[in-house]
């Protein structure tokens, strides 16, 4: 099916509020060159599950393109309208394999060496949609929190060497309480400003009998379940012979209750820990990776304000093979390579940070849990300093707002 050919009847696969949204602007889809709607579709078939921040994107982008005039969308998408499309993967069920279709599309623009001509065209469109939608201002200042090294004793690793130029280094900071400070700080935020998905604890272990409240909780433990459903998933289908490309297909197409995770809860955050498991490298087996890259789509899709993260130790590195099939063991936990990991970890999530709208206004504490090293950044705070004085804490979360 081309484009031009589509009906309200083509979604009738996809969820409700999805569905609703495609039928309701059929006229326009049609108008969109094979090149680009399946892109959108895939976007759009996950609306439903999607966090607030991605459905404002994704109804901005409909709202723009409906209210062009056909003349000024065939001028938008004429970068996507040029590239070639072969006649096979047109016939592809782009409708519902979208993301199939989308990976076969990278193949053939990569082969026939287009894939330029595709970046150009794809940051023209964000860049216009972007333009034409301004973001509104924060009712808060985002801030992320980061405490780190839990259980590591005797350390020589210079911590935070990436982020001490953009703030306060803190070589004195008293231990007492700090990662309840922490806590009481987040969940205080989240009680000023309640909004859906804007405050979150992310743990690389297991969440406290008393999360704090307000926030949305994951954690690494608490997924242990359905870590271990999704390896022995991995381990049939290697030894079935799947090829990478299968493989990567049949983890995308996993959802919560294919891992035994289906029932009481959030299913936004079923969906999203999940992908955290099938889309992340390492996320299943490495706590620490698995908080870091939950930190990274936390920020890149729900847009949080307040965002808390807690390393633990991951286990030692050993090969892949055996830490798939051990990963309902008890592991050897490895806390001084879980403290440099850490640190990184840190690092990348104040960048992450710093991509979002209202950067400048954004506030950074990232605490070696339970020693004296810490480092803050904010625009109250001066750049490539150093503290020697005693503070707690809780001090140093006071001009983070």
């Amino acid at each position: 099916m081309l484009p031009a050919d589509l009906t309200a009847d083509a979604f009738r696969g996809y969820p409700p509020q999805a569905r609703q949204l495609a039928a309701g602007h059929v006229e326009l889809l049609r108008e969109l060159p094979i090149s680009f709607l399946p892109l959108l579709l895939r976007e759009l078939m996950a609306y439903d599950w999607k966090f607030p921040a991605e459905r404002r994107e994704l109804d901005e982008q409909f709202s723009y393109l409906g209210s062009q005039t056909a003349a000024a969308r065939r001028q938008l998408m004429a970068g996507f309208a040029a590239l070639r499309v072969s006649a096979g993967l047109a016939r592809f069920d782009w409708i519902n394999s979208p993301a199939q279709f989308s990976e076969q599309l990278t193949t053939e623009l990569w082969a026939s060496r287009q894939i330029d001509a595709f970046r150009t065209a794809a940051t023209d469109y964000i860049r216009i949609v972007h333009a034409a939608s301004p973001r509104q201002p924060l009712p808060m200042a985002r801030v992320g929190l980061v405490a780190l090294g839990q259980g590591a004793e005797g350390n020589q690793y210079p911590l935070f060497r990436k982020l001490r130029p953009h703030g306060v280094y803190y070589s004195n900071v008293r231990p007492e309480n700090g990662l309840r400070a922490m806590m009481d700080f987040a969940a205080a935020r989240a009680q000023a400003h309640a909004i859906s998905y804007g405050h979150w604890y992310i743990d690389g272990g297991g969440a406290p009998g008393q999360p704090p409240a307000g926030l949305i909780c994951v954690s690494y433990d608490t997924l242990a379940p359905v870590r271990g459903k999704l390896e022995d998933t991995m381990q049939k289908a290697y030894s079935s012979g799947m090829g990478p490309e299968a493989f990567r297909t049949m983890l995308a197409k996993l959802r919560p209750e294919d891992l035994g995770s289906k029932g009481a809860g959030d299913e936004v955050i079923n969906r999203f820990q999940v992908s955290l498991l099938t889309e992340g490298a390492g996320t299943q087996v490495f706590s620490t990776t698995f908080v870091q890259w939950a930190a990274r789509e936390a920020l890149r899709r729900a847009e949080p304000l307040t965002l808390l993260l807690r390393f633990a130790p991951r286990q030692q590195f050993r090969p892949m093979n055996e830490l798939l099939a051990d990963i309902q063991r008890q592991p050897q936990l490895d806390p001084h390579g879980s403290l440099v990991d850490a640190d990184m970890g840190a690092y990348y999530t104040w960048l992450n940070q710093q991509r979002l709208t209202g950067a400048e206004q954004a506030s950074f504490l990232a605490w070696y849990e339970d020693h004296n090293e810490a480092v803050a950044i904010g625009p109250s705070l001066a750049r490539g300093m150093e503290s020697k004085s005693q503070a707690s804490v809780a001090d140093l979360l006071k001009p983070l707002g």
